[in-house]
């Protein structure tokens, strides 16, 4: 069992910045690949970004490209989601997932409770 938790939403103005982190305790955190993904009101859940266990392999969604950056420190067991010129589109509740094997549009295995992100001015 992986349990995750996200923390560091809130307001943010539209060109400003956030980071939020997610982390876990558990299992080996090194064990599994780690995912950024939001639900805006009204709205299916959509990926994010997504890293591998090691950090060499990244991916993000074309939405959120050249402005998000997804990043894990191993040591700490923490999984990041730096938010660089934020967009009221990217209001949301965001989620970070763990997920053996890099995979990142398959199911994940655990998921946190998630952190509210409004961007706003």
């Amino acid at each position: 069992q992986v349990h995750l938790v996200e923390s560091g939403g809130g307001l943010v103005q539209p060109g400003g910045s956030l980071r939020l982190s997610c982390a876990a305790s558990g299992r080996p955190f090194i064990s599994y690949a780690m995912g950024w993904f939001r639900q805006a009101p009204g709205k299916e859940r959509e990926f994010v970004a997504a890293i591998s266990w090691n950090g060499v392999l990244t991916l993000y969604a074309n939405s959120v490209k050249g402005r998000f950056t997804i990043s894990r420190d191993n040591a700490k067991n923490t999984a990041y989601l730096q938010m660089n010129s934020p967009e009221p589109e990217d209001t949301a509740v965001y989620f970070c997932a763990a997920r053996r094997g890099w995979s990142p549009f398959s199911e994940y295995d655990y998921w946190g409770q998630g952190t509210q992100v409004t961007v706003s001015s």
